[in-house]
């Protein structure tokens, strides 16, 4: 999507477009690299505009991840893996669909709030605490439908819903790491392939392989 315009009224508030700013900026190079200044360039306001929005850079950290958490709610809502009728299919859409998304530069498919938890967990309990509440809301959206093809299936294991969930969102999160490691999103492919063969494992559905 190209960015608007300077003169565009779609461009956005000075808050909005420091926040737009912040999730290119913190993806592409991380939030200690991302300076004041680089976010005011980048949103062209002036930094009286920036502190008079957030007041300082952590509490940017922390609008930015709400802001992220947001955009992505809706985004994830709106797409087309909770079509299926059967449930598992349904997850195992969603893994699918993460793995349609990994394309393009690193900082236009990976994850504002993996990127920023990393860097900041120990430095600034606020930012986590915040990539915390969007990352684990996340995973819970998978909830209902892995309870409802567990169900479904008459699966009883060691291992529950909320548990798959949140390993969904671990493998992703993995991805991310070793594509950026690797400088190689296939890489990130490849995990996400492996995580349908690992959900499928534990409902009895092997994956058909194709023979090389």
């Amino acid at each position: 999507m190209p960015r608007p315009s300077k003169q565009s009224p779609e461009r956005g508030d000075a808050r909005t477009r420091l926040l737009e700013a912040a999730q290119h900026s913190i993806r592409a190079k991380g939030f200690a690299a991302t300076s004041v200044d680089d976010l005011c360039r980048l949103a062209e306001v002036t930094k009286g505009a920036f502190f008079h929005q957030f007041g300082s850079k952590e509490a940017l950290g922390v609008a930015a991840a709400e802001y992220w958490e947001s955009g992505t709610t809706a985004f994830f809502e709106a797409a087309p893996y909770h079509l299926p009728d059967d449930p598992l299919d349904r997850v195992l859409a969603y893994v699918a669909f993460r793995k349609s998304i990994i394309e393009g530069e690193f900082a236009e498919f990976t994850c504002l709030v993996g990127t920023l938890v990393q860097e900041v967990h120990a430095a600034s309990p606020a930012i986590r605490d915040a990539c915390g509440r969007s990352i684990f809301g996340h995973a819970a959206t998978l909830e209902s439908d892995i309870r409802a093809a567990m169900e479904a299936r008459g699966i009883r294991g060691e291992w529950t819903a909320e548990s798959l969930a949140r390993h969904t969102q671990a493998v992703i999160q993995g991805a991310f790491i070793l594509a950026k490691a690797g400088n190689d999103p296939g890489l990130a492919r490849e995990s996400l392939d492996h995580l349908d063969r690992y959900i499928r494992h534990l409902f009895g559905q092997p994956r058909e392989e194709k023979t090389p």
